[in-house]
């Protein structure tokens, strides 16, 4: 699978899995709120949801840096 194809489904992942279920917020973002309010009340299964909805984004994160990376290397061997 080429660079581009890795981004591209972890893009995908991350609209689908990583915002699941769309309505009346994304899930994640509810969970970062939690966590930014002190995370009060929070038992073992809220942690793990939120690095299950958590772990797309952050594949897309490593998938564009390293991306990037990659092409700042074969550029500057040029």
């Amino acid at each position: 699978m080429n660079k581009n194809n890795n981004i591209l489904l972890a893009l995908m992942a991350s609209l689908t899995l990583g915002l699941a279920p769309f309505t009346p917020e994304p899930h994640l973002f509810g969970k970062i709120k939690w966590v930014l309010g002190g995370a009060n009340g929070m038992q073992a299964m809220d942690w793990f949801d939120l690095v299950m909805h958590g772990a797309p984004w952050l594949w897309l994160i490593f998938e564009v840096v390293k991306y990037f990376v990659m092409k700042k290397k074969v550029n500057s061997n040029v």
